[in-house]
């Protein structure tokens, strides 16, 4: 059976079949998008809900109960300002480290005439798959008398081999070796041709390693949870975890049902209010990247 044919603008032809299936493309994006949405929604409406609304169940969608009591509770504890300050200084420190120094080996590795090519791209792949572990990691950092410091955050792991491939492969397939030819012709070095030349035509993968890079620090919690001491160096997710185990709740010490469940909504909604806290900063920095974002992961990704 033959389906019908109807012209778009433009003398474009599509079939019923085809609206079809676009038609249960459509749902399935939007339902996927829903599952996606939902939880977040939930959370930043559960955060401005008040603690019995939380506690009970009774949050679908919107607040219930409008309150800021978790919001109240979290900032009442002054070390979350530090972490804010900590948790922006390595974000933005550590994210210009890594920028640099993955584009640095990017492009040197992206050069053909690059003598041992292949043998640093395999020690750069090769730490994909292996490393040292925890102790010796800790030895090193140890060694290099940089435990409790700002550099135990910011030096270990200065290039993703992940973002260093999609970045070469990037280069690789954006900017033709013609291109420098041409510049070197016309007596433009190495160091001005990737300032003047690399660098602008990668802004787009730039910006999806700059992304990638600054929800890694603005996360990290693990090497600052291992490798620092000093209160006054902790990020801010160090601190929020302090906050939930003080104001986790002992069941066994409390008799009295209605004081339990008070403390337990309580406990719930800073959950959520931390949460938000955590991530509502990082998002904001989405829709700046966004226009690159999609361009520069699929060019990067073609081939390697």
């Amino acid at each position: 059976m033959i389906a019908s044919v109807k012209h778009r603008k433009g003398g474009e032809r599509i079939s019923n079949r085809d609206r079809l299936f676009y038609l249960l493309i459509n749902l399935f994006v939007g339902l996927l998008t829903l599952m996606v949405l939902y939880p977040l929604i939930y959370i930043v409406s559960s955060s401005f809900s008040s603690p019995a609304a939380v506690s009970a169940g009774k949050v679908t969608l919107w607040p219930v109960d409008f309150s800021l009591r978790g919001y109240q509770a979290v900032f009442e504890y002054k070390s979350v300002f530090i972490g804010y300050r900590n948790t922006i200084f390595y974000t933005v420190v550590g994210t210009l480290i890594n920028v640099a120094m993955t584009m640095l080996a990017a492009y040197a590795l992206a050069r053909k005439t690059l003598p041992g090519r292949g043998f640093f791209t395999f020690l750069f792949t090769f730490t994909m798959m292996f490393n040292g572990g925890l102790i010796p990691n800790y030895i090193l950092m140890k060694d290099l008398h940089i435990i409790n410091t700002v550099w135990a955050i910011l030096l270990p792991g200065a290039i993703s081999a992940y973002n260093l491939v999609v970045t070469r492969t990037f280069i690789q397939n954006t900017i033709p070796d013609d291109l420098l030819e041409a510049a070197q012709i016309d007596g433009c070095s190495d160091t001005q041709f990737f300032f003047q030349f690399v660098l602008p035509l990668s802004k787009a993968v730039m910006a999806v390693i700059t992304l990638y890079y600054a929800v890694t620090h603005w996360n990290a919690y693990f090497k600052a949870f291992i490798y620092l001491n000093d209160r006054s160096l902790y990020p801010l997710q160090i601190y929020l975890r302090e906050i939930l185990i003080m104001n986790s709740m002992d069941t066994e010490s409390i008799m009295d049902p209605d004081q339990m469940e008070a403390m337990q909504g309580m406990a719930d909604l800073l959950k959520y209010s931390l949460i938000v806290v955590s991530t509502a900063p990082i998002l904001c920095i989405y829709p700046f990247l966004q226009r690159y974002f999609i361009k520069g992961v699929m060019i990067g990704s073609l081939k390697g």
